[in-house]
């Protein structure tokens, strides 16, 4: 079948609004709108960097979910999927810093992308994909979420199109004994895994890296560990290898950075990179969006990735 979209991936996208920097949620009078999602996050990043992405959810019929759709059709993301509810919500979120620390407050609770159900998940469109990208957050929401998951993954398998997972641990949204329920099955699954290493540590209740790996050697999938100290790894059945990074030279916001990092992996797999090599970009493609501030708005360009690859010199004038 002829693939006509590289990567498919589906998840909430909320409205997302910030105070000025100087000041609180509580003592701000104006506020930036945004939005975000780790799902809708990584296919901007996608496309950025020259791939073909489609994006589903569902999103209220109200400005928020307007906006958002209209905002990932302009980035040149595939929304046909999409579908706008009358009734219900679309999620929003606020977030601020406060005594130095990030603070994130969830209004999602019977949103619209949270009665998502397996009948919104088209096996055909699944099906014309190279990969399927889900995370752990969607299946957080509700029950219906978590069989939509599934089934998605189901239909991937079916027809040969490759599951990348990351496992986006929110312990906001259930309890560590509810997420291994799913999460951990969801890993045997997964043709690539993404997980930091805290993740990890608190999935499988160990901080013995032998142990870890020894798991992660027995899945199916390639595993890519971040948050190492300056290094990442990439496990597989028969090796683990390390990749060194630098750090970035400052560090504006770090929310956003491992759905850039995901972004860039991807993109280098569907490049026809090693997974070492994928990693290399992936990293790059983070420490470009922690300098700045924005959860997708920082995301690069490929030129931005290949020049940092290449250490060319930016001209600025």
């Amino acid at each position: 079948m002829n693939k006509q979209l590289e990567v498919i991936t589906f998840g909430e996208s909320m409205g997302l609004f910030t105070p000025p920097s100087d000041k609180t949620l509580e003592t701000a009078t104006q506020y930036f709108r945004s939005f975000g999602g780790a799902e809708s996050n990584v296919a901007i990043g996608l496309a950025r960097l020259g791939h073909s992405v489609g994006w589903f959810s569902r999103l209220g019929h109200d400005p928020l979910g307007v906006s958002i759709k209209k905002t990932l059709r302009g980035e040149n993301i595939d929304v046909s999927k999409v579908k706008l509810i009358e009734g219900t919500p679309t999620g929003f979120m606020m977030r601020h810093i406060k005594t130095g620390r990030v603070e994130v407050f969830y209004h999602r609770k019977s949103s619209a992308a949270s009665m998502m159900e397996p009948v919104d998940v088209d096996e055909q469109y699944i099906k014309q994909a190279q990969v399927l990208h889900i995370t752990g957050i969607t299946p957080s929401l509700s029950s219906s979420c978590r069989e939509t998951v599934f089934h998605a993954v189901q239909i991937a398998k079916q027809n040969g199109v490759k599951v990348c997972f990351d496992p986006n641990l929110r312990l906001k949204l259930w309890s560590l004994e509810e997420a291994r329920s799913t999460l951990l099955p969801l890993m045997e699954i997964a043709d690539y895994f993404l997980p930091g290493l805290e993740e990890l540590e608190l999935l499988f209740e160990t901080s013995d890296w032998n142990m870890i790996q020894d798991r992660l050697k027995n899945l199916e999938a390639t595993s890519i560990v971040k948050g190492g100290k300056g290094i990442n790894y990439v496990v597989s059945k028969d090796d683990t290898s390390e990749v060194p990074y630098e750090l970035a030279n400052k560090v504006v916001d770090t929310i956003g950075a491992g759905d850039a990092f995901c972004a860039g992996f991807l993109s280098g797999i569907l490049k026809g990179l090693s997974p070492e090599k994928a990693v290399e970009r992936a990293h790059l493609n983070a420490s470009v969006v922690i300098q700045d501030h924005g959860d997708w708005e920082p995301l690069p360009e490929a030129e931005i990735i290949d020049q940092l690859l290449s250490k060319q010199h930016f001209v600025e004038r």
